[in-house]
């Protein structure tokens, strides 16, 4: 079956208000589990997670950090103009963007933009006692994506400074609430480290010392890729078939020492979360795009939506990642440095990962065809379960544990 004709309607389930978990669990891993496991669903506690993972595995989490990327401005009129930072565009690098000491530009959703049909949006801020000017500038704008540039007026302070002290977390729309303060820790996972994100991995929110600790009891390996989530990740599919869906593209980095323990331990891989997910298999798509000769020695590296269908499907995944390897041993980098647009849809081969830790997802989204994927059309038999036995869903909700 071409994947392209899939119809968006087959992959929906009743997911009312009441069972969106608005606020998570006094303790993250207190949250339910849904294990599915040799055809057969169970149900325990994450915090016993560690029963089902086996003894010498690799475990590979995503160590994003959500930013605080809404910034609220007030024109002199009174209206509410918010700025919702996605991505940085110039500089493009994310670590140099959040280092800017005087001005850069980032890709943003503009709210209430018909109150802003020109001119420059001030505010003023207050950052460990140095009174900082910020100013934004609409620069380029199509459809709901706009370059906004932003300029400040102390070289003593950074574009991470800013977010820091005047952005809001960008918690998920369908909880339809404002962020709290509470937010700024539950909507994170205790070992994110790389700020960049604008929604949380939410399948790490569960994880705690405790668990940590009963993995490494049986000696389960943890190593870490950084995705940036982006907005998209909420983005529903809209159109009747998913081939008509345009999938968000998304940056992510992996270590070249993560790489050797991919391949160790193939057969044997949990990711936690769709993005790991995406990280990881997209990696095997680029080794093959290199064996293949379809990205030059010095050509970005890049998955676009489709190729995971189009590319040949014969190719080792030791040879693909050795591949990946070796381009960036020779460029001296310590890391994979990329950007994948993959759709992972009901007839995808997966090539790297055998378990999958996750949360429910939203009826009619790209996430939900990546878990049918996975599972088959057990899928329905799973989201039932979880409907009909008080299961909390989406991004503070509970979790499953999958295996093929």
């Amino acid at each position: 079956m071409n994947p392209k004709n899939i119809n968006i309607e087959e992959y929906t389930y009743p997911l009312t208000n009441e069972m969106i978990a608005k606020y998570p669990l006094p303790k993250r891993d207190e949250s339910k589990l849904l294990v599915y496991k040799n055809d057969e669903i169970s149900e325990n506690i994450f915090k016993n997670i560690s029963e089902y993972l086996p003894e010498n595995s690799l475990l590979v989490a995503n160590n994003t950090k959500v930013i605080r990327a809404r910034l609220e401005f007030f024109k002199e009129t009174g209206a509410r103009i918010e700025i919702f930072c996605l991505e940085p565009y110039q500089p493009s690098d994310y670590v140099l963007s959040f280092a800017s000491t005087t001005d850069c530009e980032w890709t943003c959703i503009v709210g209430n933009s018909k109150k802003w049909k020109n001119g420059i949006l001030k505010k003023d801020i207050e950052i460990d006692n140095k009174q900082v000017t910020l100013q934004a500038e609409r620069v380029e704008s199509s459809g709901e994506s706009n370059i906004i540039k932003f300029i400040w007026d102390n070289n003593n302070i950074t574009f991470s400074d800013i977010l820091e002290n005047s952005g809001n977390i960008p918690i998920p729309p369908y909880l339809n609430r404002k962020s709290e303060d509470s937010d700024l820790k539950t909507y994170q996972t205790i070992y994110s480290k790389h700020k960049g994100s604008v929604a949380a991995p939410t399948a790490g929110l569960h994880f705690t010392d405790d668990v940590f600790a009963s993995l490494k009891q049986k000696n389960i390996k943890l190593h870490e890729v950084t995705l940036h989530v982006g907005a998209g990740t909420f983005k529903p599919v809209k159109s009747e078939t998913i081939g008509e869906h345009n999938m968000h593209t998304e940056h992510f980095i992996i270590t070249a020492e993560t790489i050797p323990p991919l391949i160790e331990n193939l057969g044997n891989i949990t990711a936690v979360g769709t993005t790991t997910v995406r990280t990881l298999e997209s990696l095997y798509w680029l080794g093959v795009k290199l064996i293949e000769g379809k990205i030059n020695d010095n050509e970005e590296l890049f998955l676009q939506q489709w190729e995971a269908y189009e590319l040949p499907q014969n190719i080792s995944v030791t040879d693909a990642l050795n591949t990946l390897h070796q381009r960036v041993l020779k460029s001296n980098a310590d890391y994979v440095n990329a950007n994948t647009a993959i759709m992972i849809a009901p007839g995808y081969n997966f090539k790297i990962i055998d378990r999958l830790i996750t949360n429910f997802h939203q009826p009619k989204s790209t996430l939900l065809l990546l878990i049918s994927a996975f599972t088959g059309d057990n899928w329905h038999k799973i989201y039932d379960y979880a409907v009909n036995n008080n299961f909390r869903f989406l991004s503070y909700g509970d979790s499953c544990f999958l295996t093929k």
